[in-house]
């Protein structure tokens, strides 16, 4: 799932007053109301703010949502606190909880932090709802010793650069998660390590090694370097390789695809231009008459292969005419439209 930042949602500092968030609540909720805004996202946009300020207009929740540690950002993936993950929240019978019951609940990530907080103070009645919808099947619950195994893995993006991709060692990743505070009995303790809400946010720099030739979507395991539990068992870290800096280089396989421009004039007549790559910049001949969108493969100047050496970058050209011309280039574009007519 994905992390949410609650004062980002509202527009407000993290050191915002009560006073500042509840204004800034009510600015938010009157500009994206379902009845007022028609786009296509404002009632997703409405369910944001009414959960954001479900949180930061109360102080425990506050509290609890800030022991998550400053290390995080909206969108960044997150993994539920140890202990929380298997909650299930029958939200439809829980009125009263910021108004929310009737946009559809709350988000899975709310419910993944605050799920006691909702099974507290929603009552004894959605409780045994709760425990109703539970043993709904024809099978009981298995016995205590067959509950499934705690989840010590951890799965993280990891954005990459081409410059990463052409390093030939290791590179210092950060990782950031929520782990279980192993200075307290849990939620609701008096512990100023994490604020009473039984996590702590974790944060560690590793030196991972890039494998040559490593495509977007691959997994790095690194083991033991996941969450541990109190019986000393480790899990593992899972880096799933995202590529950045595509806006000017495409990549396909191993090869590297970009563009560089030819003046109209030059692509006529030949000429060499000048090709930045990821291995410096180099010199290539364009053939007289070149046509916009024609491919010079330059070997060897890709990317690193898995089994050794490089792929190609392939140069595409992008064939340019001036978007002020001068006066003299306008009367010279004219006599060549008479001699092409």
């Amino acid at each position: 799932m994905k992390y949410k930042d609650y004062y980002e949602i509202l527009g407000v500092s993290k050191n915002a007053t009560d006073k500042e968030i509840k204004s800034a609540f009510r600015k938010q909720a009157r500009k994206h109301h379902p009845d007022v805004n028609k786009s296509a996202d404002a009632d997703q946009k409405f369910k944001d703010i009414n959960e954001a300020y479900e949180v930061l207009s109360d102080q425990q929740k506050r509290q609890r949502y800030d022991s998550l540690g400053s290390n995080w950002q909206q969108g960044m993936d997150f993994t539920p606190p140890p202990g929380y993950e298997n909650i299930n929240i029958n939200f439809d019978n829980m009125g009263g909880f910021g108004d929310l019951g009737d946009l559809g609940g709350f988000s899975d990530f709310f419910s993944s932090i605050f799920g006691d907080f909702m099974q507290q103070q929603a009552g004894p009645s959605t409780r045994r709802t709760h425990r109703r919808s539970s043993r709904a099947g024809s099978r009981p619950h298995p016995p205590e010793k067959h509950h499934k195994k705690e989840n010590l893995d951890i799965t993280q993006d990891l954005y990459l650069n081409f410059d990463d991709l052409m390093l030939d060692g290791n590179k210092p990743v950060k990782v950031s998660y929520i782990d279980k505070c192993t200075n307290c009995s849990g939620p609701g303790s008096r512990c100023y390590h994490c604020g009473g809400s039984g996590v702590v946010s974790v944060s560690k720099t590793l030196n991972v090694k890039i494998p040559s030739g490593i495509k977007e979507g691959a997994k790095i395991r690194l083991v033991g370097e996941g969450k541990a539990d109190n019986y000393g068992n480790k899990g593992n870290l899972y880096l799933v390789v995202r590529f950045k800096d595509q806006t000017n280089f495409k990549v396909d396989g191993s090869d590297i695809i970009a563009e560089f421009e030819v003046p109209a004039p030059k692509a006529v007549l030949g000429t060499v231009s000048e090709v930045k790559t990821l291995q410096g910049v180099v010199k290539v001949t364009v053939p007289e008459g070149t046509q916009s969108g024609k491919m010079l493969r330059l070997k060897n100047l890709g990317l690193p292969k898995k089994g050794g050496g490089h792929g190609d970058h392939i140069a595409k050209v992008k064939i340019t005419i001036p978007s002020e011309p001068s006066k003299e280039e306008k009367e010279l574009y004219k006599k060549l439209a008479e001699l092409q007519a």
